[in-house]
């Protein structure tokens, strides 16, 4: 018991110092590392519905086509790339939808649903992550627009994640009565939801003090704004994990692999993140949008 909680802790320790290192260090770190998760997480999860469902998807295919549409957004989104990039991405998907047509399959239907859920629920969170990376801001002497790539609102969404996960460990470990959904998670309460909410809200205070990319001109809508993200990602990152959950729980497995000694697989660690990323994007596009900052700014005057 005391060795697996060691390798969990080291596994976890490299893990983060692996996703911070690679994120903070520069685009190309983050660029290459984000594929590489993208791929093994998609090939991950053809694996486990291919085993354990019965199916025949792709897997070779798909994942290139996850891998492809990651480097395709970050190219659309540092502007060296126009939408003709997504093309050959598209040409993918239908191939994905013809080939079908040529194999004399029972489960045709599932491995259509299945092939396009690993685009959908794996592929197009990570690709996300490169519009909350590479935003696009005025310079120069006639404020020309130049893409300049910011890492904060990425890792402060697994911040928040892993920061919400701590507390939710040691609220529910101390307080936890009330299941929050048994059906799925019989070990998840309400007492360590509200716990992982609490501490995640007070690490976005603290990432506000040192960021004041939300808004630069008032202190409380900043701290408000960071507040509110870490609200999204703890709600929709209950969400992701209760998401993977039920699908391990209908295809009949723990842990949907074991590359991560202590931690399952790749889904096992960022399944959170799947549904806490497209959220985070929304909440952050929205609320930099000029209409949404004058409403905060005349409601709060």
């Amino acid at each position: 018991m005391k060795s697996n909680l060691i390798v969990r802790a080291l596994t976890g320790a490299v893990f983060v110092l692996l996703l911070v290192g690679c994120m903070v260090f520069g685009p190309q770190t983050f660029a290459v590392l984000f594929a590489v998760i993208t791929g093994m997480t998609t090939w991950e999860f053809c694996t486990i519905v291919n085993r354990n469902a019965g199916l025949q998807v792709n897997r070779f295919i798909t994942t290139v086509a996850a891998v492809y549409f990651f480097f395709a957004v970050l190219g659309f989104n540092l502007n060296v790339m126009d939408a003709g990039i997504f093309v050959p991405y598209i040409l993918t998907l239908l191939y994905l939808l013809i080939s079908e047509l040529y194999f004399d399959r029972e489960n045709s239907i599932q491995n259509w649903a299945f092939s396009f859920m690993a685009q959908l629920y794996v592929a197009l969170p990570f690709a996300l992550l490169n519009t909350m990376s590479f935003v696009v801001v005025p310079s120069g002497e006639y404020g020309t627009p130049m893409v300049t790539y910011t890492w904060i609102f990425s890792l402060s969404v697994f911040i928040f994640l892993w920061s919400s996960d701590t507390g939710a460990y040691c609220f529910g470990s101390m307080l936890g009565k009330h299941r929050l959904f048994p059906r799925i998670s019989p070990k998840k309460s309400w007492e360590g939801s509200v716990g992982g909410a609490f501490v995640a809200i007070v690490a976005s205070q603290i990432i506000a003090s040192f960021s004041q990319d939300f808004n630069a001109q008032s202190e409380l809508l900043n701290r408000l704004a960071w507040g509110g993200l870490a609200l999204v990602v703890v709600v929709f990152g209950t969400w992701g994990d209760l998401v993977e959950s039920l699908l391990k729980r209908k295809l009949g497995i723990k842990d949907s692999g074991n590359i991560l000694p202590g931690h399952g697989g790749m889904l096992d660690r960022f399944d959170s993140s799947l549904l806490a990323i497209p959220a985070s994007v929304i909440y952050i596009y929205t609320l930099n949008s000029g209409s949404f900052h004058h409403f905060f700014e005349s409601f709060l005057k």
